[in-house]
């Protein structure tokens, strides 16, 4: 099915409740830039509506939920940062819309099919813990994850994640264990 940018341009306007700027580019990934406020979706051949949809859930999450505060750059690197909001924007999207649910494990399912986290053949548990927790907030559902009892703390602090000041107190954990 042919995917239509513009539909999914309306779609981040109308989830984010405000006329964000939306740009289809070739990118290798959707972002949002909380300071400009521009989303920008990638231009994939082979991406169905349920991924993109998917894309622009996640990125609109991101324009309602994270804030435009870097105070924190000097303590916690971004990536740390990016894994544990990751998984709190989408929380907090599908609780808001709970419809969500389903565009999210259909997409992730898709991506997983299409090993877009280039984990077919890899041992899971060898990779990092940040890069576990991504991959267990995404697609858990398709792929086994386990931790450790020493990591399942920090699994839980992730989760429970409600505000920015949680996101930033479990990324710093997370920072902390891994380094």
């Amino acid at each position: 099915m042919v995917v239509k940018h513009e539909i999914k341009s309306q779609l981040a306007k109308l989830l984010a409740t405000e006329d964000l700027i939306v740009e289809n580019k070739k990118v290798e990934t959707a972002q949002f830039d909380v300071q400009s406020r521009v989303l920008t979706l990638p231009i994939w051949e082979k991406a169905s509506n349920n991924v993109y949809d998917s894309l622009v859930a996640h990125e609109v999450g991101h324009a309602l939920y994270t804030p435009d505060i870097w105070d924190w750059m000097d303590r916690i690197p971004q990536q740390f940062v990016n894994v544990v909001e990751d998984a709190r924007v989408e929380k907090l999207m599908k609780r808001r819309y709970a419809g969500l649910a389903k565009t999210f494990y259909t997409g992730y399912n898709e991506l997983h099919d299409q090993d877009f986290f280039q984990v077919n053949g890899e041992d899971i548990s060898t990779l990092n813990l940040a890069d576990r927790i991504n991959l267990y907030f995404k697609v858990g559902s398709f792929l086994t994850v386990d931790f450790s009892s020493i990591e399942k703390p920090i699994v839980n602090l992730v989760n429970d994640c409600e505000t920015f000041d949680d996101t930033l107190s479990a990324a710093e954990a997370l920072y902390n264990f891994c380094k």
